[in-house]
C-alpha cells in the first residue's frame, strides 16, 4: 500500500540536511546515507548518495527519473550467484 497523498514524501531530517550541506559547497563528493527508505525529491537530483546496504556504501547518482522512488530500490541487499549447475542435465 502506497503513502497518502496528503501526507507527501518520506524523506529523513538528516538526509535532507546533507543534501542542502553538500549543495551549498558545490562539491560533488558521494553523500553517505543509511536511509533506505527515503524517497528520491527533484532537489536531490545531480547528487551522488552512497547508499547502505548492510555491508557497504553503494554509490547512486540521483537522475530525473528516479524523483519519486527510494533509495533503497537502487541498492540491492541480496547477492544472486545463479543456481548450482544440474549434474543430469549436463549428461545429455
Amino acid at each position: 500500500m502506497s503513502r497518502s497523498v496528503w501526507k507527501g514524501p518520506f524523506v529523513d531530517s538528516y538526509v535532507l540536511k546533507k543534501a542542502e550541506k553538500s549543495k551549498e559547497s558545490g562539491r560533488n563528493e558521494v553523500i553517505k546515507i543509511w536511509s533506505r527508505r527515503s524517497t528520491i525529491l527533484p532537489q536531490f537530483v545531480g547528487l551522488t548518495f552512497g547508499v547502505y546496504n548492510g555491508r557497504k556504501h553503494i554509490p547512486v547518482a540521483v537522475s530525473e527519473d528516479m524523483i519519486g522512488q527510494k533509495f533503497g530500490e537502487y541498492s540491492p541487499t541480496r547477492t544472486y550467484h545463479g543456481h548450482t549447475a544440474d549434474k543430469k542435465a549436463k549428461r545429455k
